[in-house]
């Protein structure tokens, strides 16, 4: 059988524009098994999942359960004593931030107004400037993020072993395995054991890596695809992104402008649809794996005098 993973490295399916857009993140530390819908299928408080997932969908928040990596061979303990923690992260471009806080039981995410987490930490959450690194290890979601994602999970665990944790699924399992950085919202893909960490590295550096970047989640596919253009155009790894990035539709797809290094900066970017294909190991119909292509960056304005280096 060839799996997802396996058969998008062998298309080369692009990686730049194919971060699932979501702006805001509600997380849950829960050790045990996942079952395939995570929030729905997990041994959680009778009728929690379905509530939170009800939540969130309404708010626009994406919910995920996140869990320590196990060494290769090892097991995931289960401490049906342990207190949980929980995270909210804002992917915002300009001012993005992780809170935390210990719950004294799951159920407590109730008390949250899921609405109000775009704008404001919840009372009583500690706000964190150290990242969360976080691997899809979903294997009963997908095989290919069980097989590419623990192994990297565990590698990035050793490097950084209070910032790493498996989550549940965040999309794109071809890619496996998937890197989802937060706050930022930083999706990366098609790493493994060394490439992750060399990702963590740069990050802790205030970096991106521009080869496994798929995109960030703030911004629509097609901005991400040409906001990685542009940073490639410039060499541009700063974490910063960006400023005033704007998108039109065109006759032909979109017309990205973005200021950078005081000029601005316009890139066309067109969608094409490959052949059908599987998506996922256990998709029951082909998708489409979309691509989104990106023109040279142009210049399209000067910065003015005071602007200038």
């Amino acid at each position: 059988m060839t799996r997802c993973s396996d058969a998008a490295r062998a298309r080369g399916d692009q990686l730049a524009g194919t971060a699932t857009r979501m702006p805001t993140w509600l997380i849950l530390e829960h050790a045990g098994s996942w079952g395939q819908d995570a929030w729905r299928d997990a041994r959680l408080p009778d009728g929690l999942g379905s509530e939170i997932i009800r939540r969130c969908e309404a708010a626009n928040v994406r919910p995920l359960l996140a869990r320590r990596p196990v060494p290769p061979g090892g097991h995931q303990p289960v401490d049906a004593e342990r207190r949980p923690r929980a995270w909210i992260a804002r992917s915002s471009v300009t001012a993005p931030w992780l809170a935390t806080t210990v719950l004294d039981d799951p159920r407590d995410l109730l008390d949250l107004e899921v609405s109000t987490l775009a704008t404001t930490a919840p009372r009583g959450w500690e706000l964190t400037d150290e990242p969360f690194f976080g691997v899809c290890t979903h294997g009963r979601h997908d095989a290919c993020c069980a097989i590419r994602g623990r192994p990297v999970a565990a590698a990035l665990a050793a490097a950084e072993p209070d910032a790493t944790w498996e989550v549940s699924h965040i999309g794109g399992d071809r890619f496996a395995a998937n890197l989802l950085v937060l706050p930022e919202g930083l999706y990366y893909g098609g790493l493994d054991p060394a490439t992750v960490v060399t990702v963590a590295a740069t990050h802790r550096r205030h970096g991106v890596d521009l080869e496994h970047l798929r995109g960030r989640s703030t911004w629509s596919m097609p901005v991400q695809a040409a906001l990685i253009a542009l940073r490639r155009h410039l060499g541009d790894i700063a974490l910063t992104e960006p400023s005033n990035v704007r998108a039109e539709r065109t006759e032909h797809g979109w017309e990205i402008t973005a200021n950078s290094g005081g000029q601005r900066w316009a890139i066309d970017v067109t969608r094409q649809a490959p052949p059908a294909v599987p998506l996922t190991c256990s998709a029951r119909a082909p998708g489409i794996p979309w691509r989104h292509t990106a023109s040279e960056p142009r210049v399209v304005s000067r910065p003015r005098r005071d602007e200038r280096a």
